[in-house]
């Protein structure tokens, strides 16, 4: 994953998430899988508003996880409040490119890259993202997501 310089202004979505006494493992840690976790709660939040309104979203057609990857940062301990600054850092034809960056207070504890492709659930397979779509995304982000 390249590394780049983490802004908190990068980011127009925030979602707070609190750890879980299960999160923790016999480190005293929240375990690494957790983190990916994490992703999905605030990736989920972030489209919520997509498919809010529109009954076929996730069920016909919508978003399917193709990669993720996770740059561990530093150790988080429960219990902790994660504040998690989700946003879209390249939006390409059928594709696009999110980063999650998690902050426990001031700290970064950890950052998260997936990639997410506009998948057609009847047919199965990919499709161009939709223009209105494109069109949401980018209204919502801070910094203009790299085509």
């Amino acid at each position: 994953m390249a590394r780049m310089q983490i802004d908190r202004a990068q980011y127009g979505f925030w979602h707070a998430v609190p750890t879980r006494w299960g999160d923790h493992d016999q480190l005293g840690h929240v375990n690494n899988t957790r983190f990916y976790v994490f992703d999905e709660d605030a990736r989920l939040a972030y489209f919520q508003s997509l498919w809010r309104d529109d009954p076929k979203f996730w069920h016909e057609y919508g978003f399917i996880l193709g990669r993720l990857a996770c740059d561990f940062i530093a150790q988080l301990k429960h219990p902790a409040s994660l504040d998690i600054g989700f946003r879209i850092r390249r939006l390409g034809g059928s594709s696009m490119v999110t980063e999650a960056a998690m902050f426990n207070g001031d700290d970064l504890v950890a950052v998260t890259e997936g990639v997410l492709v506009w998948f057609n659930y009847q047919t199965q397979r990919t499709e161009r993202i939709p223009e209105h779509v494109r069109e949401q995304v980018i209204g919502r982000e801070p910094v203009a997501p790299e085509h």
